[in-house]
């Protein structure tokens, strides 16, 4: 029996990823990759949402890539590739904007949060229509999972209402997409303000966990971690946001129950509760830090892989692109 399809993909928006990252998406990847045919991509095209640099988002395309393969995503078990090497996203995603109300693209949450805060005029449309180009994402594809966080869910709503929509006007073309949500425990908030969650666009690095950073620059956040007065090592969201965030790291790492972490450390304070979580997390990171450098050591050989796997991509995408051309009743080229 053939495998579901998976579609998962994350921003180059940071010389490096982040804890919650690792956690939230690369170690489930890790595991779906084996169970599903899976199709990860570095979303580029996205990334041209926010400023950068031409040379800046060349390298944190890479080192994004990078730190995928490092962290097990292989490109031989997955296909790995750069989203704007399949130029078929950018083409669906216009079809799919003609079928999308303006209305329906404006409740978007997200949208609304960030043109509330940066105003119209510093808010552009490619924003606005980020939804519809992340639909054609996982369109292209005919995937069937899409593993995301709680905060993506009504974007995988509004790409099951297109699929449903086009199928409904032009005929069954698209497989009917289900969300995978990651599990809530699974969230990763800031080290400085543990009511925030953790994020690459962070206003201060005191507060985040660098998938690239220096081990002991790693350490020392964690011994700096905003925690509480009581002392206690237990697990308590409201009253205790600081401790009951790095109990989370702690179990998502090890795979151990929260309450045989709290069980070892009762009577021993915090300060080696943080070392052992310290331990931890750097040796998890230490050989994916590792293995991401060597391979950003040789930039042609990381290229090429990435290039052997959009072929392989665009092989897929190229037939449901093609299909929805002559569906819509676009001449085909002779």
């Amino acid at each position: 029996m053939n495998k579901p399809r998976l579609y998962s993909g994350m921003q180059p928006s940071a010389d490096s990823l982040q804890i919650g990252n690792y956690i939230g998406a690369l170690m489930q990847w890790r595991t779906l990759q084996d169970e599903n045919e899976a199709f990860f991509s570095v979303v580029d095209l996205h990334a041209l949402t926010q400023p950068n640099s031409p040379s800046e988002l060349r390298q944190k395309t890479r080192r994004t890539a990078a730190q995928y393969i490092a962290a097990g995503i292989e490109p031989s078990r997955s296909t790995l590739y750069v989203q704007s090497h399949v130029p078929a996203h950018a083409e669906l995603a216009w079809i799919l904007s003609t079928i999308t109300g303006f209305g329906e693209a404006g409740r978007m949450t997200q949208f609304k949060d960030k043109s509330s805060r940066y105003g119209a005029d510093a808010t552009n449309v490619g924003l606005f229509t980020y939804p519809v180009l992340m639909a054609a994402d996982i369109l292209l594809y005919q995937t069937d999972l899409v593993p995301v966080g709680d905060d993506q869910k009504q974007h995988i709503e509004l790409t099951r209402d297109l699929a449903e929509r086009f199928n409904s006007r032009f005929g069954e073309t698209f497989t009917m997409p289900r969300p995978v949500i990651q599990k809530e425990t699974a969230r990763i908030y800031d080290l400085q303000n543990p009511t925030s969650k953790m994020s690459k666009s962070a206003e201060s690095d005191a507060g985040v966990l660098w998938l690239l950073d220096d081990p002991k620059a790693t350490a020392k956040k964690i011994m700096r971690a905003v925690t509480d007065d009581e002392g206690s090592v237990r697990y308590d969201r409201e009253a205790k946001p600081g401790v009951s965030n790095l109990l989370v790291i702690y179990s998502a790492l090890t795979g151990r129950e929260m309450g045989s972490i709290e069980d070892e450390y009762a009577g021993r304070g915090y300060g080696d509760f943080k070392k052992g979580l310290a331990e931890v997390v750097v040796g998890e990171f230490e050989p994916v830090r590792t293995r991401a450098l060597e391979l950003l050591d040789d930039p042609a050989e990381l290229d090429r892989a990435l290039g052997v796997n959009a072929e392989r991509a665009a092989a897929v995408a190229d037939r449901t692109l093609a299909d929805v051309y002559d569906k819509m009743g676009l001449l085909r080229r002779v």
